[in-house]
């Protein structure tokens, strides 16, 4: 009998650990995928995209934000920004990076790993893509993103990758390792303003190995800042809940944004997390890749915004 027991139990694990992909109406949308484990779960559109409009632990918050307006529709001539994560590419123009994505995507499902690739943008000639692939158990995703240049001649940019995230929480991100003086004489990162880069904004705060920038839903003025870091991360804490993104930049190449692997932007109604690619020239039929990696984190408390208060949360959440 115990014999038996333990059998049905490893099943039963087996089971439960495995990734399900099934397609599913979502928001007024007919059409999307919901990848889940059993402990997280997104969820992908197919009538518009690509884009991934929830991660979430099952029956939680989603920590991605939604456009109420926005969801379910789909045609729109211009671009639509609805919620969640999607690809673009840099240097921002009105003409490539808001070039629309409100048309069906391909979808192709391969065991655990669902692919979604759009139609060739007819205003810039390039075709986006998402390979998503969730862990058997937790809550890591790989997210594979790619922008081919279907153009006759080649073309320059960075792939580059925006996370939005939901009101009411606060993001994090950490400078490359610290160092004293004299020891370390050369600069180790930009930090990078725009024209509307405000320091004096209460919504900012600064510790020697970490910044914090607070979504205020009361606050409307934007404020936007980038910077370089080997090891590019950035992370989110709505309630209790934390949502972690890293890529890994390479310091031989050339970013865009004055040398940007990481940037972030807030308004009234949202925060973005955004990592960058390098600058690369694209020959027809080519491709740039872009690579990130997601985890999320229960039962997050952070009191104060301090260099220890955060190395307790996030030394072992980067570590996923």
């Amino acid at each position: 009998m115990c014999k038996i027991l333990s059998i049905a139990l490893a099943l039963t694990m087996t089971v439960s650990a495995a990734v399900k992909i099934e397609k599913t109406a979502w928001k007024g949308w007919p059409n999307c995928y919901r990848i889940s484990n059993g402990e997280v779960e997104l969820i992908v559109t197919s009538d518009v995209g690509p884009r991934v409009m929830r991660y979430a632990f099952i029956g939680g918050q989603n920590l991605l934000k939604e456009y109420a307006d926005q969801l379910g529709k789909s045609g729109e001539k211009e671009f639509q920004l609805r919620g969640g994560h999607r690809i673009w590419v840099a240097p921002e123009t009105l003409a490539t990076s808001w070039a629309p994505e409100n048309v069906p995507v391909k979808i192709e499902i391969e065991g655990d790993v669902l692919t979604a690739t759009e139609p060739v943008e007819p205003s810039t000639g390039v075709q986006k893509q998402m390979v998503i692939r969730m862990a058997a158990s937790g809550s890591n995703v790989e997210l594979i993103h790619r922008v081919k240049n279907h153009n006759a001649w080649t073309i320059e940019f960075a792939p580059w990758t925006l996370s939005m995230m939901a009101p009411n929480g606060t993001a994090i991100f950490g400078f490359p390792p610290r160092g004293k003086h004299p020891e370390m004489l050369l600069p180790t990162n930009p930090l990078v303003m725009w024209a509307y880069t405000d320091f004096s904004d209460k919504r900012w705060t600064f510790t020697k190995k970490y910044m914090a920038l607070r979504q205020d839903p009361s606050v409307s003025a934007p404020q936007k800042i980038g910077l370089f870091n080997k090891n590019s991360w950035g992370a989110y804490l709505l309630g209790t809940d934390l949502f972690v993104k890293q890529t890994t930049a390479d310091p031989t190449k050339t970013y865009p944004d004055f040398g940007c692997s990481v940037e972030s932007f807030v308004n009234d109604v949202m925060l973005e997390i955004e990592t960058l690619g390098p600058m690369q020239k694209v020959d027809p039929g080519a491709a740039a890749e872009h690579i990130e990696r997601w985890s999320l984190h229960k039962n997050v408390r952070v009191a104060t915004v301090t260099d220890e208060a955060l190395d307790a949360v996030l030394v072992p959440a980067l570590a996923h």
